[in-house]
């Protein structure tokens, strides 16, 4: 799991099946302290997050089992929405 932060929303009309009706946004991933680390990447999202939200997420083979149809060709799947978050 880690952090991201919506920058945006990626408009795909040709999709891999069971990628229809899945709300696709750009993420910006975070280190820990919330600064950019790495490349922004396209994840699926499965919590109706909006640009701005600071988010986690998933990768990998977790990414595609967090969608209704498992085992979809994805990277990265958007499985909260973080509210708060306290580093000690």
């Amino acid at each position: 799991m880690f952090l991201g932060r919506v920058m945006g929303t990626v408009v795909a009309t040709a999709r891999a099946d069971g990628l229809d009706g899945i709300k696709l946004l750009l993420v910006q991933p975070l280190s820990p302290n919330q600064k950019p680390s790495g490349k922004p990447l396209v994840a699926c999202d499965t919590v109706q997050a909006g640009e701005g939200d600071t988010v986690f997420l998933v990768g990998a083979r977790e990414a595609s089992q967090a969608l209704p149809d498992w085992f979809v060709p994805v990277d990265a799947a958007i499985v909260g929405i973080v509210d708060e978050l306290d580093l000690a």
